[in-house]
């Protein structure tokens, strides 16, 4: 059985009770996944309309612009959204590293026997 939220054409977002849903955003050109992170209605609107990834920080307890220090913004080339509509995907075009340590990608480490590995 499906309904509007699965099978329709309208856009509404299933927030958990905290406000938010999942974002994960990969290379548009590699499909490498860069980084996993949280919006709100706010900072998917805010993606949606200027195409620059936007997220909530949970840390922070405000909006993040990707790259509003560094100038390493996610330019969105595609936004999609699951079928239940609490995730969302990013496809897009990195200006600099995704990752705060400086790395391309946040999942630049492996788990192999217990430990982590960094990829070469």
């Amino acid at each position: 059985m499906t309904n509007e939220r699965e099978a329709g054409t309208t856009l509404d977002p299933k927030y958990d009770a905290a406000g938010l849903i999942t974002a994960v955003a990969t290379d548009a050109a590699s499909g490498e996944v860069l980084m996993l992170a949280h919006m709100n209605a706010e900072a998917l609107a805010a993606t949606l309309e200027t195409g620059e990834a936007t997220f909530w920080s949970r840390s922070r307890g405000r909006l993040w612009k990707k790259g509003e220090t560094s100038g390493h913004i996610l330019r969105v080339v595609e936004a999609r959204i699951d079928c239940d509509q609490d995730a969302v995907w990013l496809r897009v075009e990195p200006h600099g590293p995704a990752c705060h340590t400086g790395e391309r990608s946040c999942f630049y480490r492996r788990i192999e026997g217990g430990k982590l590995v960094r990829e070469a």
